[in-house]
């Protein structure tokens, strides 16, 4: 048997204009380490797990772990994340807009500071 998983226009909160897959990262490497001031993304672990560390607008922090592919996580603008590979994780993200460097906010610091405006 198996599973067929669909995503469909109608079942995500924005367009999917791009898609990406990440694989191979380090279990001692923390990846992410940063937020988007409009980007939206759906993380989904394709294989393996990925524990998120999500930082929302209001300053809560919320651990998520993905360890199936039919869950996935709506990340939405500026939340600040981190995330952790297991062994042979591969991590599929849906986003809202192709890539724009200037979207994204990579230092922390800048973030808490975005946010106490």
């Amino acid at each position: 048997m198996g599973q067929l998983i669909i995503a469909e226009g109608g079942q995500l909160p924005f367009a999917v204009r791009r898609v990406y897959w990440t694989a191979d990262v380090p279990t001692t490497k923390v990846a992410g380490n940063h937020a988007h001031h409009e980007l939206e993304q759906l993380i989904v672990a394709v294989h393996g797990t990925i524990e998120l560390l999500v930082e929302t607008p209001d300053r809560q922090r919320h651990i998520f772990c993905l360890d199936r592919p039919t869950q996935g996580l709506y990340v939405p603008p500026l939340c600040w994340r981190e995330i952790r590979f297991g062994p042979g994780a591969v991590l599929m993200c849906l986003a809202s807009q192709e890539y724009d460097e200037a979207d994204y906010i990579r230092d922390y610091d800048d973030f808490a500071r975005l946010l106490s405006r």
